[in-house]
Formats: structure tokens, C-alpha cells, sequence
């Protein structure tokens, strides 16, 4: 049955997603809340830089970069494969590089779109009134700004972790790793259309879901969103 081929493949692609989205998560926010409280000084136009180179760079060229780099001549992982969750620590480490490879283009995203969110609410009312009760720029930032700014950067969020869902079919492949992606990859290979077609539906589904899942944190964030409905 294919829907028990479709969940074993979910046990590797599901945790790689989630891995991948921490990682741009963290660097995102990072990078867009240090490039926001410098507006245009160097570290804002050196960040947003970087970030455009990494919006250009391929995945899977990023990944074949980072085995040459640690996998080849720093010998700290694997070059590809799985162990399974038999051995945790042994999996983790095995997921490590290809979460990084597809986190550096999306964290690159998040973090131009971190930005203009968090500078177009630095321009507020209410964002003047706390800086000149002595506030400073980095507490108005984190106390004021970042929550009225996380609207559209959820709603990119949002996007970015079904593309990951729906998106890791090549550095799994570079990978070697036993997911989704590569089982999508297979069954294209192997002319196999009735995987595919349930693949399809099924990544359609999650993609529905997680736009759900964004639309509930609007009023979870915005306390505004929830009145305007009520």
C-alpha cells in the first residue's frame, strides 16, 4: 500500500523539514533584527549582502560544498545515508548537513522579509511614543517591534516549510537519504505513477494544513486580527 511506503518516508522528511525551518528560523530572526536595529550602517548593507548571495546559491550546490568541507577533507560526518533512529545522536548527525544546505537560501528570504517588517513598524506611532519614554533601539525592537512586525514574516514561514516539505527532493538525492523526495525521485524514474500521484495529493494536503496552521497564528500573534473577525 502506498500509504504506509508514503508514512515510512515521512519519518526522515518530516524531522529534516522541521530541522531545516529551526535553522532558518534562527538565523533569519538573527540576521533581520541585527540588520534592522543598524539601518543602513555596514552591518545592515553587509548582512543583506550576504543574504542575496545566499538567495542566489543552489541547494544542492551549497550541499556538495559542505561535503567536500566536512565530509571530505574535515571527515566530521558521513557523505550521505541514514543510520535510522536507532542510534539518535548517529541520525542527528546524519540530517545536520543536509538541514543546513536547504536552510541557507530560505534563511536568506526570511531574513530581507525580517527586516522590511521590522523597519516598517519602526516607523509607527506608538514605536516614537516608547523610544521617547527612553526606550532604547534594541528594547523597542524586542519589547515592541519584533510581535506587530511577525505577520508577514509567519506568513512566509508558513510558505517556506511546505516548500521544504515539498522541496528536499534533490539534496535528498545528493544525500542519499531515504525520504520523500527520493521516493518522489524513484517513482518518476520507475514510471511508478500511482506513488507519484498520491505524493502529489499528499504534499497538496500538507501545504493546505500548513497554511491553516498559519492562519491560527495571526489571532495567536495579532490579538487585532482576532477582534476584527469578532
Amino acid at each position: 500500500p502506498v500509504t504506509e511506503l508514503i508514512v515510512e518516508r515521512l519519518t526522515l522528511t518530516i524531522p529534516l523539514a522541521l530541522m531545516a525551518m529551526s535553522f532558518t528560523v534562527v538565523i533569519a530572526l538573527g540576521v533581520g533584527l541585527y540588520a534592522a536595529s543598524r539601518h543602513n550602517r555596514l552591518g545592515d548593507v553587509g548582512l543583506m549582502g550576504l543574504a542575496q548571495v545566499g538567495i542566489a546559491i543552489p541547494n544542492f550546490w551549497f550541499a556538495i560544498l559542505l561535503i567536500l568541507l566536512f565530509s571530505v577533507h574535515l571527515q566530521w560526518f558521513s557523505a550521505g545515508g541514514f543510520p535510522g533512529w536507532e542510534e539518535p545522536l548517529e541520525a542527528f548527525k546524519a540530517l545536520l548537513l543536509p538541514a543546513l544546505s536547504l536552510a541557507v537560501v530560505q534563511s536568506a528570504i526570511l531574513a530581507r522579509i525580517t527586516r522590511s517588517a521590522l523597519l516598517e513598524v519602526l516607523r509607527e506611532d506608538f514605536v516614537r511614543t516608547a523610544r521617547a519614554k527612553g526606550l532604547s533601539r534594541r528594547q523597542a525592537l524586542w519589547g515592541h517591534v519584533l510581535r506587530n512586525a511577525m505577520i508577514p514574516v509567519i506568513t512566509v514561514m508558513g510558505l517556506q516549510f511546505a516548500e521544504l516539505l515539498a522541496g528536499a527532493i534533490v539534496v535528498e538525492n545528493v544525500f542519499y537519504l531515504p525520504g520523500l523526495g527520493r521516493l518522489i525521485f524513484q517513482s518518476i524514474a520507475n514510471r511508478d505513477l500511482i506513488v507519484v500521484r498520491n505524493c502529489v495529493m499528499f504534499l497538496a494536503a500538507m501545504v493546505v494544513i500548513v497554511n491553516f496552521v498559519v492562519d491560527v497564528l495571526y489571532a495567536v500573534i495579532d490579538p487585532r486580527v482576532k477582534a476584527s473577525d469578532v
